[in-house]
């Protein structure tokens, strides 16, 4: 796991820190500046996305304020339901808008402006978006993706998870038989912890037209796949990398480590449960 060894006070993920590469995953810190320092699992600096190997899984960590901001609240045991719920619904706002970035295809024209013809740049709406939250707690990471993505389809994927062996269990799948060629995906699940969970959700894409070397990002064939989390853990990230490499994910937060029962600590606490009140 690329842990960076910080002074106090630093940020985490930081160009600013040395980072210890573990073996297997790579990680991204993106930053306000165009370039982005890629950290990949030869400790080899890339200073470009584009130049990235696509059968590598990249972990991004915005270090944006505001999610920071929303990340605290959520951890907070003291905030109650509906601030809760708000709260999870921004960080996915935002996540979602650094994780679209440079994805979204795009389309060329020109238009009459109030005061003469202007070159314009709109998103394509023949290529295909689709939004796909985990349930429960997905739906609130995904509160904001239709508003922010234009021309978004949401398919729903209900998951639950045995509390004794952490095993998951489909109880709701709304997905179709194929996605479409050219499909951006957008998978949601708050808290990556054991990746159970999120293995079979991939899995059941994949079942639906992706393979390995089509979850990436930048591909004009085949369907892409993005990963959207609060809260992500070592264990999960892990086997992701092993089994979906090229696959991209976006986190608010990379937590230490996750307890015998599949919680990540310090984490969220129950996602779902907190959402909605149960």
């Amino acid at each position: 796991m690329a842990m960076a060894s910080c002074p106090s006070g630093a940020p985490r993920f930081s160009f600013t820190c040395r980072p210890k590469i573990h073996p297997r995953v790579p990680f991204i810190s993106s930053s306000n500046a165009r370039r982005r320092n890629i950290l990949t699992v030869r400790a080899h600096v890339v200073t470009e996305e584009k130049s990235t190997s696509q059968d590598r899984m990249l972990v991004f960590v915005p270090p944006h304020p505001l999610i920071k901001h929303w990340v605290s609240f959520l951890r907070n045991v003291q905030t109650h339901c509906p601030v809760f719920r708000n709260a999870m619904a921004e960080l996915g706002r935002l996540l979602l808008y650094e994780a679209s970035r440079d994805w979204l295809p795009t389309v060329n024209g020109e238009i009459q402006s109030p005061m003469g013809v202007a070159s314009v740049e709109f998103i394509d709406p023949r290529e295909p978006m689709v939004v796909v939250p985990i349930l429960r707690a997905g739906l609130a990471l995904a509160e904001h993706a239709s508003s922010l993505l234009p021309a978004t389809k949401t398919y729903h994927l209900g998951l639950s998870r045995d509390e004794e062996t952490l095993q998951p269990s489909i109880y709701l799948n709304k997905l179709p038989d194929k996605f479409p060629e050219g499909s951006r995906v957008f998978l949601v699940d708050p808290m990556l912890a054991t990746g159970g969970t999120i293995v079979a959700a991939l899995n059941l894409l994949k079942e639906r037209g992706v393979d390995n070397n089509q979850i990436k990002v930048h591909t004009t064939k085949g369907t892409d796949t993005m990963q959207i989390s609060a809260v992500a853990a070592p264990p999960a990230l892990q086997k992701l990398s092993e089994n979906f490499p090229g696959l991209h994910v976006y986190t608010g937060i990379i937590d230490p480590t996750v307890d015998d029962k599949g919680f990540i600590i310090p984490g969220l606490g129950d996602v779902g449960d907190r959402c909605f009140g149960t």
